[in-house]
């Protein structure tokens, strides 16, 4: 799916997403991925939100985000609290939707100004 949305200068934004991708400032990356303002962490193999433990989260360490949207894929589906409260215990406000809202909600907050993080599980 298309998604149009205004960024700041030099902040990527999710332009399109299908089975298996994501397209960020219009270059395909498949798999699950890790996007803010700032970077791109196209590595972040994770593949289903069971999988989710604190090293897959540890990838945030690196950013100094204020909201963590966590796309759990095609489907809305909820990792076990006890990983998220850490991040929730530093400040961080953590959203957990399917991985299609994550990338228009990404979009939203990028464009507000917002300190943002969104790992994608691929869809």
């Amino acid at each position: 799916m298309q998604i149009d949305d205004v960024a700041p200068a030099g902040a990527h934004r999710i332009t399109a997403y299908g089975e298996g991708y994501f397209v960020i400032d219009d270059t395909r990356v498949d798999g699950s991925v890790v996007v803010t303002p700032t970077a791109i962490v196209a590595d972040w193999s994770l593949a289903r939100v069971e999988d989710l433990d604190a090293s897959s989260l540890a990838v945030l360490d690196a950013f100094d985000c204020e909201v963590a949207l966590l796309g759990t894929g095609a489907e809305h589906r909820f990792p076990d609290f006890a990983l998220l409260a850490p991040l929730m215990q530093r400040g961080v406000g953590v959203e957990v939707m399917s991985s299609d809202a994550a990338c228009r909600t990404y979009n939203i907050l990028m464009s507000e100004g917002r300190r943002v993080a969104a790992l994608l599980i691929a869809i």
